[in-house]
């Protein structure tokens, strides 16, 4: 068997209060990208998950070992998962993983799937069923929204990485964020603006993402990526999550291809659709 676990574009996110549990309160938009990691899956003699050139934690391994402990039953496997999201770049790959992984107890007798996605990361719950949401919550409270006029964007993710927990202290120490009240309307405009089923560049103005002080100030040099994208002509430019890609979203496949061509970079850019998940997920 094949998946593909595909990667999560954030296309905005507005950061609010630190919660008791010490996670903060997020208002955003997450929506599938056709860029995807390809797992592979068959019958082995004990359970396994092999992911070349992962260091860390593995999200799936840990999907799996969830699942046996809520007693899924089904046979022991041999999971091996190529990567195709850059690694800690902003766009969910880990979290893709994990609840591809989890989607092959779907149907079964086994505990509360979201409950155990929302245990092993704030991202998973969301990718159970990719599409675009509007999430609330730290990315527990799930909303399904029309699925969006066609679209595509450009990534450039910069390599080396930027650790999440590292810039949600840095968006403290800079006093970034905003009330639950300004949260509530927030996710209000973006309700309406969303649900309609319009590209995501008929609210352009409510792609916002709060992190991106924060970002910039641990990685200086994401402004210039940033910048090379409006330079190319991308219709809206922004950062993936807590980054570092940068994110050129455009009207289609066509006109993104345009505008990664224009882009003098040593690093390639990936170009795909975006607003579905590719057949497979």
């Amino acid at each position: 068997m094949k998946l593909h676990a595909a990667a999560k574009l954030n296309l905005c996110l507005y950061l609010g209060p630190r919660r008791a549990d010490g996670l903060h309160e997020l208002c955003s938009l997450f929506e599938p990208l056709t860029l995807s990691d390809l797992i592979e899956v068959e019958e082995a003699a004990t359970d396994e998950v092999v992911c070349e050139g992962l260091e860390g934690e593995n999200l799936a391994e840990r999907a799996l070992a969830g699942l046996r402990a809520r007693g899924w039953d089904g046979p022991p496997l041999r999971i091996e998962i190529e990567k195709r999201i850059p690694i800690a770049a902003g766009l969910g790959g880990g979290s893709a993983d994990a609840a591809a992984v989890l989607r092959l107890a779907a149907g079964a007798r086994v505990g509360d799937l979201p409950e155990l996605a929302a245990e092993l990361g704030a991202d998973v719950p969301s990718q159970l069923v990719p599409a675009l949401s509007l999430v609330r919550g730290a990315g527990e409270r799930i909303e399904r929204l029309p699925d969006p006029s066609p679209h595509a964007v450009v990534l450039l993710p910069g390599g080396g990485g930027l650790s999440t927990a590292r810039v949600f202290e840095e968006s403290d120490r800079l006093g970034l964020g905003r009330s639950a009240g300004e949260l509530d309307e927030i996710e209000a405009a973006l309700g309406e603006a969303a649900g309609a089923g319009a590209s995501p560049l008929a609210y352009a103005d409510l792609l916002v993402n709060d992190l991106e002080p924060a970002a910039l100030a641990l990685r200086p040099e994401i402004e210039d990526a940033l910048d090379s994208l409006r330079g190319a002509g991308a219709g809206q430019v922004m950062l993936s999550g807590t980054g570092p890609t940068a994110v050129g979203v455009c009207e289609d496949i066509v006109a993104a291809e345009r505008v990664a061509a224009r882009l003098d970079r040593e690093v390639d850019a990936i170009v795909c659709e975006a607003g579905r998940a590719p057949d497979g997920t």
